[in-house]
């Protein structure tokens, strides 16, 4: 069975098979269909989880072995198994084979693959997967179909906008999803419910492009106080709005935590950032604060992020603006 990653929350609300394998090269997509799988396995049960990384050198009996080794805490577990380079080999083509020939029903395996091409796709360990699993197909979203989907997904966060402002949307981030996606979110903070704009919509993003907020969390995970002082001070003078400066923060404290929590279960840093699926260009930022932190200090940090974010809401009294820069001058060496 082959169906989109749009159409897999209809899927999952109609039960979970033992087999799913998510590939595409729209890594947004697959995300959020790897995620969905996941959740909706938790829910139905599935409270161990064992996670493979098949590169260069990976042992495929480990797989084999893993259907047989159910923890004494849990009856049902999910194989999460991923190919980044989409190329088993010979004997990880075998295994696969061997592998999706004896299903359990105690055991849901995710499989995440990139983007395959004709002659991968035609191979005896791919038709093997689409035999006896479901495929989910993650492409990326071509250039005419961009503004529908950012339609739904604004639709998803009660707002709407004008053919003319999608399209201005999707020249913006024609090729990159994920683009999209932050834009998307950006909007939800900075407006209401409703109809945007385009001049919203045209403001909102040019903010993003002439503040770049994500210097500011680039400064903060480097340490250093001054560029962070500096650069918040040059948004609060511009205006910049504090929930968009939180949402930044918080988003690489959350995900620094979510890293140092991994290396302690013995995961390796690299790994831990390939899990977490942290962008090539922010790796060695993630890497180099996680190498100076512990987790308690990061545990300290998203309480006090989720102060501010009552702060900003009215909930609670405060200088917004000097309680961000004590957040981020945690973070100073």
């Amino acid at each position: 069975m082959i169906i989109t990653s749009e159409e897999l929350p209809r899927h999952l609300a109609s039960g979970l098979k033992p087999l799913y394998v998510v590939y595409g090269d729209a890594l947004l997509l697959a995300i959020e269909a790897a995620d969905s799988i996941r959740a909706a396995a938790r829910a139905a049960g599935y409270s161990e989880r064992e996670t493979f990384i098949a590169e260069q050198h990976f042992k495929w009996d480990e797989l084999r072995n893993s259907t047989q080794s159910l923890s004494l805490f849990a009856e049902r577990k999910i194989i999460d198994l991923r190919i980044p380079s989409g190329k088993p080999g010979v004997e990880g083509g075998q295994a696969l084979q061997n592998y999706v020939a004896n299903l359990s029903g105690d055991i849901l395996t995710l499989i995440s693959l990139p983007k395959m091409d004709w002659a991968a796709q035609k191979s005896q360990w791919f038709g093997a997967l689409e035999r006896h699993g479901v495929m989910i197909s993650a492409d990326d979203i071509p250039r005419n179909a961009l503004p529908r989907w950012i339609a739904t997904r604004l639709k998803r966060q009660k707002q709407t906008a004008d053919e003319a402002t999608l399209e201005f949307l999707a020249d913006r981030c024609e090729g990159n999803l994920l683009a999209a996606f932050q834009e998307i979110q950006k909007l939800e903070l900075l407006f209401p419910d409703g109809e945007l704009s385009f001049e919203q919509v045209k403001d909102a993003v040019m903010d993003v492009a002439r503040y770049d907020i994500f210097k500011l969390s680039e400064a903060m995970l480097s340490g250093n106080a001054a560029r962070f002082s500096r650069i918040l001070d040059g948004l609060r003078a511009e205006g910049t709005a504090t929930v968009l400066v939180l949402w930044a923060i918080s988003e690489d404290i959350r995900t620094l935590g979510k890293v140092l929590q991994a290396m302690q279960r013995g995961s390796d840093i690299s790994n831990a950032l390939r899990d977490m699926r942290v962008r090539r260009d922010r790796q060695g930022l993630i890497e180099n604060a996680a190498r100076r932190l512990k987790f308690p200090f990061i545990e300290r940090a998203m309480q006090q992020a989720a102060r501010l974010d009552k702060t900003i809401k009215g909930l609670r009294q405060g200088d917004v603006w000097d309680e961000l820069l004590q957040l981020g001058l945690r973070f100073a060496k």
